[in-house]
C-alpha cells in the first residue's frame, strides 16, 4: 500500500514535536508530518517541571543547555498557609519548603518558547510541516491506512498515512472522534490565571531588612521556586519567568470554594491573591498583563482508550489530572517516549500488538492510581497545614522512591514503563491512597470541630531537600510521624463536641511563637 507518510502527528507543541523528534532518532527514515493549526504559539500558562519530566527533557531529549539559557532554573516546591485573620502578618504565614538549592534539575518554563523550540528541532531532524494548518477530517481503517484531510492557506489537502498521532491537547481530537473521552467528575475542579508584571522579589534586600529572620532561614532564593499559596478548597501557584513577568493562577475544587462575582476575570484573580497575607505582600503593586487572563473549568479528564492499530494519543490528548504537583509534562514524557518507541518498532516490521494492548491496559490503570493516590478530595484538606505538609512530605517522597530514582538510572528503559505497573505498582498505590482517604477524614473531622487549620501560623518547616537515594527515607518517616501525630489528635477530637471557642479559633487561631523545624 501506498502512504503519503508513515506517521501524521496532530499538534506541533510539546507533545507533538517530541513524539516527532523521538521517532526520527529511533527510526530516521520514517517520514514524519506534523500539523499545527496555530501560525505562532500562543503564550499559554507558565509551568514548571518536575524531577520526572525535567530527567526526560535533559537525558533523554538533550535539552539541558537549551533549559538553561532561555528558561529558569526552578528552585523547588514552596507552600504558604495562613489562619484567615486579615491582620496576619507575611513572615507568620506557614512556610514549607527545601532550604536549600535544588538537588537535581528542575525548570520554570515558558510553554510557548519551549513548544517553538521543539518544533523547530522536529523539524531540523527531517520532519515535515503544515502550519498552519486545520485538520477537516480523520478517517481510520487500521492495518489499511488512515486519511487525514487539511486545510491550509493553499488549499485543501488529503493524505494516506500508516500511522495518526493525536497531539491535539484538550481538544483530544481522536478520543472524542473514537468515543473514549471521560470527563474526571470526581475531581470537580476550575482554573483561572493571568501573568503579571511589578511582582515584588520574594528575595530582596527590602524584605531582608522587613522580615530578618524570614530571609536568613532559607539558603536559597525563593523567587525562582514554585511557590504556592494553599486555603480550603483552592490553591494558587506563583511561578516566575525569564524577562521577569510572573505567572500566578488559582486552581479550585467547585464544591468547596466560589470565586467572588465580577465582571473582570482579571480583577477577581487579583482580588484573591490579595486575600492571602503572602498574596498581599507579593502582589501590592503588580498589574494584569493585558489581554493575558484565561480560564478554565471542569479541568481534568482521560480517555478510556489511547491507542489502536493506526493511531495512538499521547500528552493531554491521552488525559490530564490536576496541575498541583505539574503532572502533565510527566503524562507527556511516558506517553511520547512510549509511543514514539511503538511506532519506530512497527515501521521497522515488528507487529504492534503487544504494544498497543499495553498502553491500553495501563494508561487508565496509571491515570486512576494517580488521581486516587496524589488528587482525589485532596482540596479538602488543602488549606490545612498540617495536614497538607504531611501529604507533601509522603507524596513527593513515595515519587522520588517510585519513579525518580528509578529513572535517573536507566531513563530509556524506564520511560517505557508507565507508573503503578504490575503487583508492586498496585500495592504502592494502594497504600498512598490510603494515607490521601485518611488525610481527608481527619480534614473533615477538624472541620465538624472548628480546629481546622489551627496550627496556620507561627512556625517553618524548611527541609534538606529530596535526594533520589536512601536520604529520602528521613522524609518520608517525617510525614509519617506527622500524619500519625494528626490521627491521634483526632482520636480526642472524636470524643469532643464542636464549641463556640473552637469556631473561634478557627476564624483567628492564635499566633504561636516562630518556630523553624528543620527535617
Amino acid at each position: 500500500m501506498k502512504f503519503d507518510y508513515d506517521v501524521v502527528i496532530v499538534g506541533g507543541a510539546f507533545s507533538g514535536a517530541a513524539t516527532a523528534l523521538m521517532l526520527k532518532r529511533k527510526h530516521p527514515a520514517a517520514r514524519v508530518l506534523v500539523v499545527e493549526k496555530a501560525a505562532v504559539f500562543d503564550r499559554k500558562v507558565g509551568e514548571s517541571t518536575t524531577e520526572v519530566s525535567s530527567a526526560y527533557m535533559t537525558r533523554i531529549l538533550g535539552l539541558s543547555n537549551y533549559l538553561g539559557h532561555h528558561h529558569l532554573v526552578k528552585q523547588g516546591l514552596r507552600m504558604w498557609f495562613s489562619n484567615q485573620d486579615p491582620q496576619q502578618r507575611f513572615d507568620d504565614c506557614v512556610e514549607v519548603g527545601a532550604r536549600y538549592q535544588a538537588r537535581l534539575p528542575t525548570f520554570q518554563v515558558d510553554r510557548s518558547t519551549l513548544d517553538t523550540h521543539m518544533l523547530d528541532l522536529a523539524v531540523a531532524a527531517g520532519c515535515d510541516l503544515r502550519r498552519p494548518a486545520k485538520v477537516s477530517h480523520i478517517d481510520l481503517h487500521g492495518a489499511d491506512g488512515q486519511s487525514i484531510s487539511l486545510t491550509t492557506a493553499s488549499g485543501d489537502e488529503q493524505l494516506r498515512t500508516r500511522w495518526i498521532v493525536d497531539a491535539s491537547g484538550r481538544a483530544s481530537v481522536l478520543g472524542r472522534k473514537l468515543g473514549h473521552f471521560r470527563a474526571n467528575t470526581e475531581h470537580p475542579i476550575n482554573a483561572v490565571w493571568a501573568r503579571f508584571s511589578g511582582v515584588k522579589d520574594w528575595d530582596s534586600y527590602e524584605w531582608r531588612e522587613r522580615f530578618a529572620d524570614y530571609a536568613n532561614a532559607c539558603r536559597t532564593g525563593r523567587s525562582w521556586a514554585t511557590n504556592h499559596l494553599m486555603g480550603h478548597g483552592w490553591w494558587c501557584w506563583i511561578i516566575p519567568l525569564r524577562g521577569g513577568d510572573v505567572s500566578a493562577g488559582l486552581v479550585y475544587d467547585s464544591r468547596i470554594f466560589k470565586l467572588s462575582e465580577s465582571a473582570n476575570l482579571g480583577e477577581r484573580l487579583r482580588t484573591h491573591l490579595l486575600s492571602h497575607p503572602v498574596g498581599r505582600e507579593i502582589f501590592s503593586d503588580a498589574k494584569i498583563l493585558e489581554h493575558d487572563v484565561h480560564a478554565f473549568s471542569a479541568l481534568p479528564y482521560s480517555n478510556k482508550q489511547v491507542c489502536g492499530d493506526g493511531w495512538a494519543a499521547v500528552g493531554d490528548a491521552a488525559g490530564f489530572i490536576d496541575p498541583l504537583y505539574s503532572p502533565g509534562l510527566d503524562f507527556c514524557s511516558y506517553t511520547t517516549y512510549y509511543v514514539a518507541d511503538m511506532l519506530a518498532a512497527s515501521l521497522a516490521g515488528e507487529d504492534a500488538t503487544d504494544r498497543i494492548r499495553y498502553l491500553n491496559e495501563q494508561y487508565p490503570i496509571t491515570y486512576r492510581l494517580w488521581f486516587e493516590t496524589l488528587y482525589k478530595d485532596k482540596y479538602f484538606y488543602m488549606g490545612d497545614a498540617e495536614l497538607m505538609s504531611a501529604a507533601l512530605l509522603l507524596d513527593v517522597g513515595s515519587y522520588f522512591v517510585g519513579l525518580v530514582t528509578p529513572l535517573y538510572k536507566n531513563p530509556e528503559r524506564e520511560f517505557l514503563r508507565l507508573p503503578f505497573e504490575g503487583a508492586p505498582g498496585r500495592i504502592v498505590g494502594g497504600m498512598m491512597s490510603f494515607y490521601n482517604r485518611r488525610l481527608v477524614t481527619l480534614a473533615k473531622r477538624r472541620l465538624a470541630r472548628g480546629v481546622f487549620g489551627q496550627r496556620n501560623a507561627g512556625w517553618r518547616e524548611l527541609y534538606d531537600g529530596f535526594v533520589p537515594d536512601f536520604r529520602v527515607r528521613k522524609l518520608i518517616q517525617k510525614g509519617l510521624f506527622r500524619w500519625w501525630r494528626a490521627e491521634l489528635r483526632n482520636l480526642r477530637l472524636i470524643f469532643s463536641q464542636p464549641t463556640a471557642a473552637a469556631k473561634s479559633d478557627q476564624r483567628a487561631p492564635a499566633t504561636l511563637p516562630l518556630q523553624q523545624e528543620r527535617i
